[in-house]
């Protein structure tokens, strides 16, 4: 490496010497610099140097890049490029690092978070103050302030001391002596003979401090051991009682390594167990398939109004287990499928004044698409939320419950994970299912936190642990490997036709020093990608689900037998006329008394029950079953009730003298009016459910007298849009949007550096102020340019007040207004004279 001809003295100097292509990627990786543009590379300098941006900056570094600041943190400032490599790689030259090196040199560059020549490399002074060792926050890599600043404060008779019992010659300042302490520290050679005479105790106690924390305590009357290395400032006191290791006495003990384990190679995902890509397509499929079956039956169980919404928002315990036992699932997955259906605005809340949960209207839409684009739908929305279902149950910062449906809920790292988690199963060989605790550790690399190993409740850890179980529930995996619509669903090209090939992971294929970078599948951004991914997925699932069917097989235990899916009309109607008595498979409706008057109820007679059976059965209609629909026929609506508070008419006095004698009629408060009317007191539905309970089989009536049919009422919501994910900051910027900061910062940059002519004596300043002239001397100036056609600098104050300077081209003046090109807008505009606070030339190598 070699150092630039031109040294910068600054990061904004650093910026400026940069291309175009080299500021949209810093613009790129770090978003929020953009968020507004900055007006010129000055600003975004700044920008870049908070501590803020800084921060989530390094948070999102890799493990390796994370140590090459770390150790540029804990390195002279500046740093060379040979001292910086020596910290990392050590003094025997670990080849895999120096190999890695220069691209984790590289993206801290280009990410802005360093700076200078190879001969002078600089940390922005935020991430240095974020990354350097002190008493309230330790370095990462566990190493203590340098010779010089464990001794800042000291007596110079005391640090003479120290020097001399090191073997040291005497000097006459205190900077020389701790100097000349520092160089023997820092001697490999020097420093070995100087711990070859120490205790066999003290160098026992080296060692423990040397990979930190370098901080120990010590007693008044410290050993003899402790009073060597105290003697010769290989412990030096930080305050009463307390002693630290400095860091050229840690390094040496190290072997030159700021790390105990540098990590320059990202850790391989292993595969647990292969399967064949068919068979784990087919079950992703069947998996698919559970998914549409159960949202439609979560739906259709809050068909009439789902659960009450609480006064904080979300879904009770309560309801979150009756859905759970409705569902036949535990209430995790439960929690899972209730916000997977909120996720793709399937569901959303009603707004009455007792607010309670329903299916939106995108649900009937949605329930026409063809099944695997309903899939597709599911998919893309879990992939894309940040509300994570893994959370319900816990506790939020303020130690309330999170509720499924309920505010807390999001997380704006998940996306970013779901993605980066299935794109390493990508990596695997095709058909093969990870092993978790790899998969850890490569995110963990990928993404470090500032301690040394993952915390056991690490966000980041349990949002990959559920993506594995939330993309094997939804079908994305089967068995635990990406299936051919999960991989298209990411935006990835197939794999088809490579089963038994080499693995495919781009990183598979390179030498191991070449692999410390991870490989990222692209994440479709723009609507337009994500909804290609979405179609493509849909396409390769659609022929591994099976087609619907448009019978079934009725037995003669008044069951019936759905071998597969049904179409939805048939399904809709069976579902009405019998009981859903298992599922899998196969379904096993049931035929009851209660199910077939439900159907009767809901206006079919008996002659469409028979027909509707005979359209749709693959075996003869069995005896039982054609006479418990003539039965239930016969008996329907032979009683009739209507509101007197409630009546009970019916043209059998029998009857009526049966149910009168009936003890279990008493609550009703029947009494007789008329030889064939009974009135009530009990109100018609209540009276209705009494009378089916005791054998009867009542119908309701109108006022009119007309028998009322009962019919399932579809409750729906207002028209509602899915939620909106919680970014993650600022999002990444387009090529459009990254061209247009990149030329305004340009041109904004060079309004602020262009050199001006001075000329105090006629207004314009030299200390980069704006320029003030007088309005005939500004005119003038600007109709010289014009025949000129030069450029000029001038001050300029908008309809808000707020003043700006610019760099323009005038082309024309006329009518109190100057129309010229905006080097700093990049476009021509029109300004007001009377705005304009004066005007200066360039110098003469501007434009």
């Amino acid at each position: 490496m070699s150092p630039e001809t031109t040294a910068p003295r600054s990061l904004a100097e650093a910026l400026r010497a940069r291309d175009d292509a080299s500021l949209s990627a810093l613009l790129r990786s770090r978003p929020d610099l953009i968020t507004p543009v900055p007006t010129d590379l000055t600003q975004l300098a700044t920008r870049a140097g908070t501590r803020a941006s800084v921060v989530r900056a390094l948070e999102r570094l890799d493990r390796f890049t994370l140590q090459t600041a770390e150790a540029l943190a804990v390195a002279p400032e500046p740093a060379t490029y040979d001292e910086l490599l020596g910290l990392l790689a050590g003094d025997d030259g670990d080849p895999t690092v120096t190999a890695a090196f220069p691209h984790a040199l590289g993206t801290l560059r280009e990410q802005a978070l360093l700076w200078g020549g190879d001969d002078r490399l600089r940390l922005v002074r935020t991430a240095r103050e974020l990354l350097a060792p002190s008493p309230q926050h330790p370095s990462p890599t566990g190493l203590g302030p340098t010779v010089g600043e464990a001794t800042a404060g000291m007596s110079p008779g005391r640090i003479q001391e120290i020097v001399a019992a090191a073997g040291l010659t005497s000097t006459h300042d205190s900077v020389s002596a701790v100097a000349s302490l520092s160089a023997l520290f820092s001697d490999r050679s020097r420093m070995s003979s100087l711990l070859d005479e120490a205790p066999a105790e003290a160098v026992e106690v080296l060692s423990r401090l040397v990979w930190g924390p370098p901080y120990g305590q010590v007693t008044a009357e410290p050993a003899a051991h402790l009073r060597w290395l105290i003697g010769r400032g290989l412990l030096l006191p930080t305050g009463p009682g307390t002693v630290v290791l400095p860091r050229e006495v840690a390094l040496h003990l190290r072997a030159g390594r700021a790390h105990r384990v540098t990590e320059p190679v990202a850790p391989a995902v292993e595969a647990a167990k292969p399967h064949r890509p068919q068979v784990v397509d087919a079950a992703a499929a069947g998996q698919a398939y559970t998914t549409l079956a159960t949202v439609e039956e979560l739906l259709k169980d809050w068909h009439e109004g789902g659960p009450a919404v609480l006064r904080a928002g979300g879904l009770s315990v309560r309801d979150l287990k009756r859905t759970a036992v409705a569902l036949d699932v535990s209430e995790p997955i439960a929690a899972f499928w209730v916000e997977l259906a909120y996720g793709a605005g399937l569901l959303a809340t009603d707004g009455e004044a007792e607010e309670r949960y329903a299916a939106t209207p995108a649900y009937d839409a949605w329930l026409e698409l063809p099944a695997a684009e309903r899939w597709a739908r599911l998919a893309s929305a879990w992939l894309a939320a940040t509300r994570t279902a893994g959370l319900v149950g816990g506790r939020d910062a303020k130690d309330r419950t999170l509720s499924a449906l309920g505010p807390g809920l999001d997380r704006s790292a998940a996306p970013e994970v779901r993605h980066r988690v299935l794109a390493l199963l990508a990596e695997l060989p095709e058909g093969a299912s990870p092993a978790t605790d790899s998969l850890l550790a490569r995110l963990y690399w990928e993404r470090p936190s500032r301690s040394a190993r993952p915390a056991p409740d690490d966000l980041r850890a349990r949002l990959a642990h559920w993506t594995l179980a939330e993309s094997e529930l939804l079908g994305v995996t089967g068995r635990g490997a990406l299936s051919a619509q999960g991989r298209a669903l990411l935006g990835l090209p197939s794999t088809a036709g490579t089963e038994g090939a080499e693995p495919s992971g781009p990183g598979d294929k390179l030498p191991a020093h070449k692999r410390h970078h991870p490989v990222t599948a692209p994440v479709p951004h723009s609507p337009a990608e994500r909804a290609a991914a979405t179609v493509r997925a849909a396409g390769l699932l659609a022929p591994l689900l099976p087609e619907p069917l448009d019978h079934v097989l009725l037995q003669a235990d008044l069951t019936a037998v759905a071998p597969g899916p049904l179409e939805r009309p048939l399904a809709d109607t069976l579902g009405v006329l019998a009981d859903i008595e298992s599922k899998g498979g196969a379904t096993v409706y049931r035929f009851t008394p209660g199910s077939v008057r439900r159907a009767l109820d809901a206006g079919r007679s008996a002659s469409d029950l028979h027909a509707f059976l005979a359209a749709h059965s693959r075996t003869p209609v069995p005896q039982p079953l054609a006479y418990l629909i003539d039965d239930m026929a016969r008996r329907h609506g032979h009683l009739r009730i209507g509101a007197a508070s409630a009546y009970v008419r019916c043209d059998d006095e029998a009857v009526l003298n049966e149910i009168l004698a009936d003890k279990r009629s008493q609550e009703f408060g029947l009494r007789r009016i008329a030889p064939t009317v009974l009135a009530a007191q009990s109100d018609p539905a209540g009276l209705l459910t009494g009378l089916r309970s005791m054998g009867f089989a009542p119908a309701a009536e109108s006022a009119e007298g007309d028998v009322l049919i009962s019919r399932a009422h579809a409750r729906r919501t207002p028209p509602r849009t899915a939620p909106e994910p919680v970014p993650d900051g600022p999002p990444v910027p387009d090529a459009t949007l990254l061209g247009a900061a990149v030329r305004a910062i340009r041109a904004g940059d060079l309004a602020s550096t262009a050199p001006r002519k001075e000329d105090p004596a006629a207004g314009r300043p030299v200390d980069g102020g704006l320029p003030r002239t007088s309005s005939a001397e500004t005119l003038a100036t600007m109709q010289a340019a014009v025949m000129t056609g030069e450029a000029v600098w001038i001050g300029y104050v908008n309809a808000e007040g707020a003043a700006s300077q610019r760099v323009i081209a005038p082309i024309r003046v006329e009518g109190g207004f100057v129309t010229a090109y905006d080097h700093t807008a990049d476009e021509v505009r029109t300004y007001p004279l009377h705005r304009i606070t004066g005007v200066a030339e360039l110098a003469d190598d501007q434009p």
